[in-house]
C-alpha cells in the first residue's frame, strides 16, 4: 500500500492547487471517521485521496476516457458525465498506482452516487468528501449529515442521499440509480 500511495501522491501533485486542497481536506476528514468507527485508516486514506483524481477532466475528456477504458457507461452518465470521474479514478489508481483492494477502487468508484452493499470505507469517503469544512460552512443540512456520521455512517449517508435525491427531484433532474438503490438499502439495513 505504501507504493500505491506514494504513486498516487505524485499524481495529486499534477492536479490544480484546490483541487490539492480537497483532497487533502476529504483525507483529515475520512480518517477522523475511520477512527471513530474502527474503519482501516490505510485503506480509507488511500480512497480519499484518490477520490477526486479525475474530478479536473472536462465531460468531453470523461466520456472519452471511460469509452477508451471499455467502461459500461449508464445513459444517465452519458448525459452527466461527471459522474464518470469516480469510476474513472478507480481505473487510474488500478491501473497506475498498482491498487488492487477492492473496497479501495469501490469506495473511489462509487463516491459520487453510493451504491448498494457499500463497504465501510465506502461510506466514510462518500461522507468525508461532501463533508469537506469547506462545503459544510452555512449548509445546515450538511451539519447535520455531519453530527449523524460522529454516530452512524450509515444514517448518515441515507440522511444525505435523501435529501440530494429530493433536491434533484426538485430541480427536474436526472437521478442515478445507484443513488436510488443504495439509499433503498440503508433504509432496508436499518429496518426502514
Amino acid at each position: 500500500m505504501t507504493t500505491s500511495l506514494s504513486r498516487l501522491q505524485a499524481l495529486i501533485r499534477e492536479l490544480p492547487r484546490g483541487l490539492q486542497d480537497h483532497l487533502h481536506r476529504t483525507r483529515e476528514v475520512a480518517l477522523d471517521l475511520a477512527r471513530r468507527h474502527g474503519v482501516n485508516t490505510g485503506r480509507v486514506e488511500l480512497a480519499a485521496l484518490g477520490h477526486d483524481i479525475c474530478r479536473a477532466l472536462d465531460d468531453a475528456t470523461l466520456l472519452t476516457e471511460a469509452r477508451a477504458a471499455g467502461m459500461t457507461i449508464h445513459p444517465v452518465e452519458e448525459r452527466v458525465p461527471v459522474l464518470l470521474h469516480g469510476p474513472l479514478a478507480a481505473h487510474r489508481l488500478q491501473r497506475e498506482c498498482g491498487v488492487t483492494d477492492t473496497e479501495v477502487l469501490d469506495a473511489v468508484r462509487w463516491h459520487s452516487t453510493s451504491c448498494a452493499g457499500m463497504g465501510s470505507v465506502g461510506l466514510v469517503v462518500f461522507l468525508a468528501d461532501k463533508l469537506d469544512p469547506r462545503k459544510v460552512e452555512g449548509v445546515p443540512h450538511l451539519k447535520r449529515v455531519a453530527k449523524l456520521a460522529q454516530e452512524s455512517l450509515e444514517s448518515a449517508v441515507a440522511d444525505y442521499l435523501t435529501e440530494e435525491l429530493s433536491s434533484l427531484l426538485a430541480r427536474g433532474s436526472l437521478l442515478h440509480p445507484a443513488s436510488i438503490e443504495a439509499r433503498n438499502d440503508l433504509l432496508t439495513r436499518a429496518g426502514g
